[in-house]
C-alpha cells in the first residue's frame, strides 16, 4: 500500500463527513445572512478591520461559507470546497486567537446559531477539528461506487456527527456560564 493510498478513504467516510461539513457551513452561512447587521456587529467587536471592513466581510464571508458547504457536499468538488473550508476556518481561527492573545474573550464569536458563544481556544480547536475533517473529505475515495446500504451509513454517521458538533458547541457556550456560578 502506498503513501498515497493510506491518505485515501472509503466512500462513505468521505460522504459521511463531506455531508455534516456541509449542513454546518450552510446553516452558519443561513444564520449569518439572516441577520447581517448582528454579524457586522460581532465581527467590528474582533476589532482587526479598518472602519467599512466589517461591513464588506459581513457581506462576503457568508457567501464563502455557503460555497464551501455546497462544494464540499458533492464528490467531484469536494477537494475545491475543503480547500476553501481550511482557508475559511484558518481565518477565523487567526482572528479569534488574535483577540484571545489580547485579552479579549468575552465578544460574541459571530459563529451563527442560537448559542452565543464567547470567544476561546476551544473554538480554535473546534475549527482545527473542522478543519482536519475537511481535509479527509477533499481526499477522494477508493473508487469503490457506493450503493444502496453506504447510504442508510452515511445518513447515520451524518446524523451523529452533526448530534456531537451540536452537543460539543452547546456545552463550550455553557462553560463561562457554568463557571460564572461557581465563583
Amino acid at each position: 500500500m502506498s503513501a498515497l493510498n493510506a491518505l485515501v478513504f472509503d466512500p462513505v467516510v468521505s460522504r459521511a463527513l463531506g455531508a455534516a461539513l456541509a449542513i454546518v457551513f450552510l446553516a452558519g452561512a443561513w444564520q449569518k445572512l439572516r441577520d447581517p447587521v448582528v454579524f457586522e456587529a460581532a465581527i467590528e467587536n474582533y476589532g482587526l478591520l479598518p472602519a467599512g471592513g466589517a461591513a464588506v466581510l459581513a457581506r462576503v464571508l457568508p457567501l464563502v461559507e455557503a460555497a464551501a458547504g455546497v462544494l464540499i457536499l458533492l464528490a467531484e468538488t469536494a477537494p475545491y470546497g475543503a480547500l476553501l473550508a481550511v482557508v475559511l476556518l484558518a481565518v477565523v481561527s487567526a482572528a479569534v486567537a488574535i483577540n484571545l492573545w489580547r485579552g479579549r474573550s468575552e465578544i460574541d464569536c459571530g459563529c451563527g446559531g442560537l448559542s452565543q458563544q464567547t470567544l476561546s481556544w476551544g473554538l480554535v480547536l473546534r475549527n482545527g477539528i473542522l478543519a482536519a475533517a475537511a481535509l479527509l473529505a477533499g481526499q477522494g475515495d477508493i473508487g469503490r461506487d457506493l450503493v444502496w446500504m453506504d447510504y442508510f451509513t452515511v445518513l447515520g454517521a451524518v446524523l451523529a456527527l452533526i448530534g456531537l458538533y451540536v452537543s460539543v458547541n452547546q456545552l463550550m457556550a455553557n462553560a463561562p456560564r457554568a463557571l460564572a456560578t461557581r465563583h
